[in-house]
């Protein structure tokens, strides 16, 4: 379908159920495929993003078993993939193409990593840099800094590499889930401010499930040991997935609620629970347990503007540039700089489509700043940027009590495909 026709609401409430988080589950596919033993894994999220890792991994000599239900057994490879030469297609999938680089540059294998032309547009070069002074042989088949890449076997190299911090927390990731299986003692320092810090606590505690222990000074410094290596756990649960919840918390804020999400909540290792946090300083009520998160509207009045940081919640910041069309007074979302380098360029995509329901926006290089208008524009068609959140968040725009046009709503597909009939079930 190449366009879906939302209706006018003005009121949200319900329950979602979350489906698995895309960062927690590419990461354990990756670790459960590199682990010594066979590890079941619960509450996977089916998405193309997931669907990428696993034929990927499929592809390299894993053993992949579809147990229904969204449970998959994986029997690892004791970290070294059995098949030494392949091609793959990731699609636009980063939680896949630079974690598997990462690992595959530091193997004795020769392989190709391509993606959509998106893909091929996202810089990978600061990982390449850091992967080459541990050794690594990789030629960049099209743009410099970017895919895709060939692969060649790695030679024995350093102890120590550098990384910058302030482009994409992926890089990092990729280097810490590879270190394992260098058998050595490897540091990796960050260069300058390292961005999305969440996600690396997302990194450590997966590495940590699979028996593996980071050193760290403070975000500055890690340090994995030459014993290091991943067992399987078993059994692994995956968490439903923050930054999903963020829609359906902030359609409560806007249509009055309550909106619960279960899946996520107190307990979670992901950083974008805090989200819920930054529309409380909007004025949204939250109540929060161990597994579920709950967003009313404010007690009296609408939502009120804020000005913050967002380097903590970098995906789910995006909602709440959405959610500012329902604030009174101007909303500033700094720090952002990482949306430039995601599926789209995020900051300039927002900036266009808020324009399109009649908000004041003006954009910077790392930041967005949302006036909303007195009503929202009716028949906004939106474009999506073959963006999953673009999608996701823009439809929260017909809460507004306005019918809007969502483009491509197929690229939902990415991370959940059932979204817009989830959404459906709670907008009244």
């Amino acid at each position: 379908m190449d366009y879906l026709d939302l209706p006018a609401c003005t009121a949200a409430r319900g329950t979602v159920r979350l489906p698995g988080s895309k960062s927690i589950s590419n990461r354990v596919l990756l670790l459960a495929a590199l682990a010594a033993g066979t590890t079941e894994v619960h509450d996977l999220l089916d998405s193309d993003d997931t669907r990428h890792m696993l034929a990927a991994l499929a592809t390299l000599g894993v053993g992949i078993e579809d147990r229904g239900g969204n449970r998959w057994r994986i029997t690892g490879v004791g970290g070294d993939f059995p098949v030494k030469q392949a091609e793959l297609f990731l699609g636009n999938a980063g939680t896949a193409f630079r974690p598997l680089t990462a690992a595959l540059a530091l193997s004795a294998g020769d392989y190709v990593l391509k993606g959509v032309a998106r893909m091929h547009e996202r810089p990978i070069g600061d990982l390449v840099d850091a992967l080459k002074q541990l050794g690594a042989r990789i030629d960049y088949l099209g743009n410099p800094g970017f895919p895709p890449l060939h692969i060649h076997p790695a030679t024995v190299a350093g102890d120590r590499a550098q990384v910058r911090g302030n482009v994409s927390s992926q890089f990092l990731t990729g280097l810490l889930m590879a270190l394992p299986l260098r058998r050595g003692t490897t540091r990796v320092e960050v260069v300058g401010e390292l961005i999305s810090k969440p996600y690396i606590g997302i990194t450590l505690a997966m590495l940590r499930r699979f028996g593996v222990e980071v050193a760290q000074e403070g975000w500055a410094s890690f340090t994995v040991a030459a014993d290091a290596r991943y067992r399987s756990p078993g059994e692994i649960w995956v968490e439903g997935d923050a930054s999903s919840a963020s829609y359906f918390l902030a359609a409560g804020a806007i249509g009055g609620g309550p909106v619960r999400v279960e899946g996520v909540g107190r307990d979670s290792v992901q950083g974008d629970v805090r989200f819920a946090d930054g529309l409380a300083l909007m004025g949204a009520r939250i109540e929060m347990g161990p597994n579920w998160i709950e967003a009313r509207g404010p007690e009296q009045g609408r939502l009120t503007a804020i000005d913050l940081d967002c380097n903590h919640i970098p995906d789910a910041a995006m909602t709440l540039a959405v959610a500012a069309l329902f604030a009174k007074g101007t909303t500033t979302l700094s720090n952002i700089a990482s949306w430039r380098v995601k599926e789209t360029d995020r900051i300039a995509a927002m900036a266009t489509e808020l324009r399109k329901v009649g908000a004041t926006v003006e954009e910077g290089a790392d930041f967005i700043r949302i006036t909303p208008p007195e009503k929202l524009t009716p028949n906004a068609v939106i474009d999506t940027y073959d963006d999953h959140r673009m999608a996701m968040c823009l439809s929260l725009a017909s809460l507004g009590g306005v019918p809007v046009r969502i483009n491509d709503p197929a690229c939902v597909n990415k991370t959940f495909p059932e979204y817009f009939n989830t959404f459906a079930g709670i907008a009244q």
